[in-house]
Formats: structure tokens, C-alpha cells, sequence
């Protein structure tokens, strides 16, 4: 039996997949932080270059001064950050000094932990932004081995990664991430065993989404294998396409003999938080999944289906669909098996689309597709076709494309710019619209204070607001009158 510790994912992962991201603002997270930080969770998913850029997008709130106010309000657990390779923000590849920046500037403001997420699995890029993550000073550097089902990703595969990750003094960890929850059970008892013989001894950690309903009995299989922890979600934010419910994995665990040093009180309050917030803000709760053998072919995400079965209805070819699926595998076969993760799946499945109507196959590539094929994402598990990847490039847009500059230096970036400005402002203004910036900027500092009970009365009071009917408010209970006039409204 095992002594297995918890990641928590709630605040960046469970959020970005059952509340789009938008769904946590600063105040709300500061409420809960200190709750958080009793719990024992061996540290916070808590950020990524996408959530900080969201924070400034949707909430108009600083991402940086968030980070420095959670890790104020949680000392003792590590905060977070998932990268992408040589990316920030956008998927566009920035220069290694920018990047050496960006993760100076996460160490200084609060960020200790930090995921090499590469969604290639160049692992020559894994090795390099872990060197940089070092440098910056992150404690504990963990590199993501991104699960996915084809004929090229077998357990040899994955066995191959962890034995050049086992010589690299830069990287702490490794963990099995299972974004789109295709990890069967039986799958686990062979894939596990194969990379932690690689590991030289370094721990495993297992990341795996509830998507067709697997992740938690593969949790219960990944524990009897010798993982050293398990990441989950609380309350609301767990189950559906997030991951699996923290509380019920602990369950799990003790049921079948393994230890989980949590506060079970404080993981109770976590998650009750979380489901009152979810209701006030009307916001979905995650539910079991149910089980789908048709994913584990097209591994096409919910979302990205939906916005297909859009565009074809829009061009009244729903019919199609069932076609554009199908081209969608063998497409997915000829750019070299990607793994199905944000661009991924919607440019093989925009591709497979323009397939199915034009003509014939590869009349309309995107520019995203050119890139892709250029290399400009990373080096394919297996090489693109090459029937189809001179189809791509013998057209005149790919050699426009190759003709454009390579990413600026740091130096060159920063003369676009003020010189008085932050390194923390000066790295969200060069990788985001300027107009979302200064609304963030005019904002000022983000609201503190959040309690989810009180917010259908405030929401009341914002509606009389706005009403023109409305002159005066009285609320009165015992020992207690609440008298608002028409001129003093305060929501």
C-alpha cells in the first residue's frame, strides 16, 4: 500500500475546463486561499500563460498581482504553472530570452512549481525550458508525458521519454498527462510500470481527465503501481471534462488500503466553497461521465465537435458529419499523429472539413496548418506525410509564410514599447492586444473580498439600481435596517 499525495487543479484546470476559464476572478480566489493551504495538497495547479491572460481579458484584472496575492494567502503550498515550451500566451514561438524572463518574473511574484508541458513531446525543448525554469529558480520542475492512443505512442514511446528525462538534474519529476481522458485501467498497468522503470528513481505523479469515465478507476491502478500522487478537483470543479472528484478519490484510496494525508475538514469546506460559488454565479457542476468507445478513435473533444457540427449545419451539410469524423482520423494519421490538444484538435478538424467539401483534399490549407507543417509548432511524433506535406508547401502562401521573420529578440521587443514600464506589464503588452492591457491597467487593483451567499442581494440591489420605478430601499429584519435612497445606490 502506498502513501499517496494530492495535486490540486480546481483553481486553473478544473476551472478552464467546466467554467471556460472565466469562471474564478482574484477576490474569489482569495477567499477560499487560506482554506486551501490547510488542506495538505502537495501543491496548486494554479496557473498558465492562457489563464493569466485570461485574467487580464475577462476580469481586466492583473495576473501577476494575483499570483503574489494567493501565494501571501497560501505560504505553504506550491503554486503552479504549466508552460508550453517556448510559448507565452500565444502560440506563436518566442525567443529564449524572452522565455528566460518570463519565468524570472513567475519565480519573483510567487510561482515554485513549474510543468514542462510540450505538446510535441520534442523533448529537446522539454530539456531546454527546464534548464530555464531551474535558472529562474523553480524548487520543483515537472515534465508532462502528454498520454494520447496511435500507432507511433506505445509504452515504448513514453518508456523512451522518461530515460533521457532520468538524466536531466534540471527536472524533478515526471507525470502521465491524460488531457483528454483516454488512459484506460488496463492500459495503466502497462504504461506506468514502463516509464517509472525510467525514471532513475524519480517520482511519478498521474493527470487524468473524466472525460469517457476512466480516470478514476485508472487513479486506483496508478496507486497500486507506485505513483506518488494523484491530481483532482474539488467539489463542483471535479468530474466532467475536469478531473476526478478529490474527495471521492480519497475515499477510493484509504478504501483500498493506500494513505492520503489530507485535512478532511478543510477539503470539505474547499468544496463546499466552490458549490456555493458555482451556484451563485449560476455556473455548470461537473457529473460523471459516461463511457464513449467512439473518443478513443477521433478523440475529439465535446467543443470542438460542436462548433463542426455548427460550421456544417451553417453550410447545410449536416449530413457530413459523420464524414468529416472519419477524415478527421486520417488526417490526424498524415500530420503525424499529434496529440489532440488545443490547436490541435481544431486544425485537424478544420482541415478534415475542408476536405470533405472542396473538391478534392488539401485544396484550402490554413495558415495555421502551414505553419504546423513548417515545423512552427515542433517536430511531429512522425514525420507529416510527404505526399502531403509537399501538397502544403508547393503552394504560394507557404512561401510567404517562410519568408517572415523569425521571433524578435528581447531587445528588439522591448523598443515597441515604453521604457518605464514593468517587466510584468511589458511581457503581457507584447504577447496581448494593447486595449485589453490598458483596461486592465485603468482597472486598477483587483477586488479582495467575495462571499458567494450574499450575491443573489447583490445582484437584486444591481437590478434596482438600473430601475427607474425605484426611489428608495428598506430591508429590516430584528436588529438589523438596511435603508438605501435612490442617490446612494452601492452594489
Amino acid at each position: 500500500m502506498a502513501d499517496i499525495q494530492l495535486i490540486d487543479v480546481s483553481m486553473r484546470d478544473g476551472n478552464q475546463s467546466l467554467w471556460g476559464a472565466v469562471g474564478l476572478n482574484t477576490a474569489q480566489i482569495l477567499q477560499i486561499a487560506p482554506i486551501v493551504d490547510r488542506v495538505g495538497f502537495r501543491a496548486l495547479d494554479f496557473a498558465s500563460s492562457t489563464a493569466m491572460g485570461m485574467a487580464v481579458k475577462t476580469f481586466k484584472e492583473d495576473p501577476w498581482e494575483r499570483i503574489r496575492l494567493t501565494h501571501a494567502a497560501m505560504p505553504n503550498t506550491r503554486l503552479q504553472l504549466i508552460g508550453t515550451g517556448l510559448r507565452f500566451y500565444s502560440w506563436e514561438m518566442q525567443s529564449p530570452d524572452f522565455m528566460q524572463l518570463v519565468y524570472d518574473r513567475l519565480v519573483i511574484n510567487g510561482i515554485s512549481r513549474f510543468v514542462v508541458l510540450e505538446p510535441m513531446l520534442d523533448i529537446e525543448t522539454i530539456l531546454e525550458s527546464a534548464r530555464m525554469m531551474r535558472k529562474a529558480g523553480g524548487e520543483e520542475i515537472i515534465a508532462a508525458l502528454t498520454y494520447t492512443i496511435s500507432e507511433v505512442h506505445d509504452d515504448a514511446f513514453y518508456a523512451g521519454l522518461a530515460a533521457r528525462i532520468a538524466t536531466c538534474s534540471d527536472i524533478d519529476r515526471a507525470y502521465i498527462k491524460d488531457p483528454s481522458g483516454l488512459l484506460t485501467p488496463e492500459r495503466a498497468r502497462t504504461l506506468i510500470p514502463a516509464v517509472a522503470a525510467k525514471l532513475g528513481g524519480k517520482p511519478l505523479e498521474v493527470h487524468s481527465h473524466c472525460t469517457i469515465g476512466l480516470s478514476s478507476m485508472s487513479y486506483m491502478v496508478a496507486a497500486e503501481f507506485g505513483v506518488s500522487a494523484l491530481q483532482v478537483a474539488c467539489g463542483p470543479l471535479g468530474n466532467g471534462t475536469s478531473l476526478p472528484n478529490a474527495q471521492r478519490v480519497v475515499a477510493n484510496l484509504r478504501e483500498l488500503g493506500h494513505t492520503v494525508d489530507v485535512d478532511d475538514r478543510a477539503l470539505a469546506l474547499v468544496a463546499n466553497y466552490f458549490s456555493r460559488l458555482a451556484k451563485a454565479e449560476d455556473l455548470p457542476v461537473g457529473v460523471p461521465q459516461e463511457y464513449d468507445a467512439s473518443f478513443l478513435k477521433h478523440q475529439i473533444a465535446g467543443g470542438v465537435m460542436t462548433t463542426t457540427r455548427r460550421q456544417l449545419a451553417e453550410l447545410k451539410l449536416e449530413h457530413r458529419f459523420a464524414e468529416v469524423m472519419v477524415e478527421s482520423s486520417r488526417v490526424r494519421a498524415e500530420f503525424g499523429y499529434p496529440i489532440m490538444v488545443t490547436p490541435f484538435p481544431q486544425m485537424v478538424c478544420s482541415q478534415a472539413l475542408y476536405n470533405v467539401i472542396g473538391r478534392e483534399r488539401y485544396e484550402n490549407v490554413s495558415d495555421q496548418v502551414i505553419r504546423y507543417v513548417l515545423g512552427g509548432f515542433g517536430r511531429p511524433t512522425k514525420p507529416v506525410d510527404p505526399d502531403v506535406k509537399d501538397r502544403i508547401l508547393s503552394r504560394p502562401r507557404a512561401k510567404e509564410i517562410m519568408a517572415e521573420p523569425t521571433a524578435p529578440t528581447l531587445p528588439e521587443l522591448r523598443k515597441r514599447f515604453p521604457s518605464g514600464i514593468s517587466d510584468e506589464e511589458f511581457l503581457l503588452r507584447a504577447t496581448m492586444p494593447a486595449e485589453e492591457v490598458n483596461a486592465m491597467v485603468a482597472a486598477g487593483p483587483a477586488k479582495r473580498h467575495y462571499n458567494p451567499d450574499i450575491q443573489p442581494m447583490l445582484k437584486l440591489l444591481r437590478g434596482l439600481q438600473h430601475s427607474t420605478a425605484t426611489t428608495d430601499i428598506v430591508i429590516e429584519k430584528p436588529d438589523f435596517r438596511l435603508e438605501l435612497r435612490s442617490n446612494s445606490f452601492v452594489a
